[in-house]
């Protein structure tokens, strides 16, 4: 499992495929895109009736069900380096998928052209995968769902005028560099999309939405003496512009990346072995994300790849960890109004008090486990098969103040915030980097660490938690989720958690921890 990004990726950067001379207009005289245009008609010029003859073409070769999903996405993206503007594209991608099914065989095709010649000529090649001269299914007739809109925007970023987001950028800046004479670099970036999908299936379900979604990036170089750190700070989510009036300015992210900056030049080594490490609230939940959300995707479990297949009943955690799968909280990162299946994201309980209760289900993997979809099928784009991803994944809070855990520590390691991290889905294992972190001593917060990796295993790492905190918070960045090649956003969210013991990997050796066991170098 590759290391998770920050930025959304290069795609946002490519040509146009097709493109809307409505929208393009509106671009050359500087207008907004209306909102409310009927995606249908307005990005894809499909009919009903074209559907329909679509996914019957798709069923022709004995077929159990198939699907259309139509993507038109506008990107752009604007970076600033060194007090001037680096960068400044935009994009746009158009095209459908179309899956036949079969058991859990998938015949899949995509065509970047939408005539109608072209899709049928995907349609006949995704239905070759049944190998069956009758069609044994029939499509029924095509009925809309309208889920409710779980990200209202007042402003569309990817629509608004330029000028608009060189000012956060400008903004971000100057807090950065004002933050403190030892900020000796500012890169700011603004980078943002949005899609308008259409789908349809088989079994008569179709729907339409616009998704959109940001992330505004700041990172800082500061440099004393020969030593030089940096920080970085993000935030965004499927929201508009007003993000920035509602939820957070631009120059309190910049003054945030210019402090983890600062903070690091007097970082110390980190001591290396086991240790009792405290997961701050907030970002450290990449580590929950990784180490637990992708072994609980049913797709590893019904093929029997994950240390939780077949385990629903058992204990797999300790008795404070709950944890959720939600694509239901409003403009967060990783809702959903519907999965990529036309499914209705759900508030999946993953592990109740430590007792595993279930997976995060797409279509295939809910029928080869005998249940229903839980609203976890994503994909990345049009050419991509959907697949079980999570959405926006978080541990309960417990009953623990915050800083009654940090006192009940007589020696270790508080990580407040993570840059990404690695898991091996098969085993469990893990290893992370941590971009904020101190030393725990006597029960205080004290000296700040650089270097800071934890390693371990999740299913026991779970089961180590001792404290769980009361103060839950979501992830406010740009996380970025990659499996199987496709990358898509994704939310976090942890209370002040602390683990009895995490192997902590670093440049110091501590002889013995205060469990009372062995340390070696990492």
């Amino acid at each position: 499992m590759k290391r998770r990004d920050f930025m959304v990726k290069s795609s946002l950067a490519l040509a146009a495929v097709a493109s809307s001379e409505l929208w393009l207009d509106s671009i050359v005289r500087g207008e907004t895109m209306p909102l409310n245009l009927p995606v249908l008609d307005t990005y894809f010029q499909v009919s009903k009736e074209d559907m329909n003859k679509l996914l019957a073409a798709t069923l022709s070769k004995g077929a159990d069900f198939a699907d259309l999903f139509f993507e038109y996405r506008i990107t752009s993206l604007l970076t600033f380096e060194e007090d001037k503007v680096k960068s400044a594209r935009r994009g746009i991608i158009s095209g459908v998928g179309i899956r036949a099914i079969r058991g859990d065989q998938v015949g899949y095709a995509f065509s970047e052209d939408l005539s109608f010649a072209k899709m049928m000529e995907a349609a006949n090649a995704a239905a070759a995968i049944a190998n069956d001269p009758v069609a044994r299914q029939r499509v029924k007739a095509i009925s809309e769902i309208r889920p409710k809109n779980l990200y209202p925007v007042a402003e569309l970023a990817t629509t608004s005028d330029l000028s608009k987001k060189l000012a956060f950028i400008n903004e971000a800046n100057e807090a950065a560099k004002a933050y403190s004479p030892k900020i000796v670099r500012v890169n700011a970036s603004f980078s943002d999309e949005v899609k308008y999908l259409a789908y349809a299936n088989s079994e008569g379900v179709s729907w339409t939405d616009m998704q959109p979604v940001f992330v505004f990036g700041t990172s800082c170089i500061a440099e004393e003496g020969k030593r030089r750190e940096t920080g970085y700070e993000s935030g965004g989510g499927r929201i508009g512009l007003e993000y920035f009036s509602k939820k957070r300015k631009a120059a309190d992210i910049a003054r945030e990346a210019a402090r983890l900056a600062v903070l690091n030049l007097k970082a110390e080594d980190a001591e290396a072995g086991l240790q009792t490490v405290v997961l701050g609230a907030g970002d450290s939940a990449v580590l929950l994300h990784e180490a637990v959300g992708h072994g609980l995707e049913a797709d590893f479990n019904y093929k029997k790849l994950s240390n939780y297949s077949g385990r629903v009943g058992e204990k797999v955690a300790s008795e404070a960890c709950t944890v959720l799968d939600e694509g239901l909280f409003e403009n967060m990162r990783g809702t959903i109004n519907v999965d990529d299946e036309g499914n209705t994201p759900t508030a999946t309980m993953l592990i109740e008090n430590g007792i595993l209760r279930g997976y995060m289900c797409d279509r295939i993997s809910a029928q080869q486990l005998k249940t229903k979809p839980t609203g976890n099928g994503r994909r990345e784009a049009y050419n991509y098969v959907p697949m079980a991803r999570m959405t926006n994944t978080y541990m309960k809070p417990g009953k623990y103040d915050p800083e009654e855990i940090i006192k009940s520590v007589k020696k270790g390691i508080y990580a407040k915030r993570f840059t990404g991290g690695q898991v091996d889905i098969t085993k469990g294992d893990f290893t992370f980097s941590v971009a904020e972190s101190y030393r725990i001593e006597d029960g205080k917060i004290t000296a700040p660490l650089k270097g800071v990796t934890l390693i371990g295993n999740g299913p026991e790492v779970m089961t180590k938690v001792t404290m769980v905190g009361s103060d839950l918070k979501f992830a406010d960045g740009g996380w970025t989720c990659g499996k199987n090649g496709q990358s898509v956003p994704v939310g976090m969210g942890i209370p002040t958690v602390k683990v009895s013991e995490i192997t902590v990997g670093g440049t110091k050796v501590q002889a013995v921890n205060e469990t009372g066991k062995e340390s070696h170098d990492a």
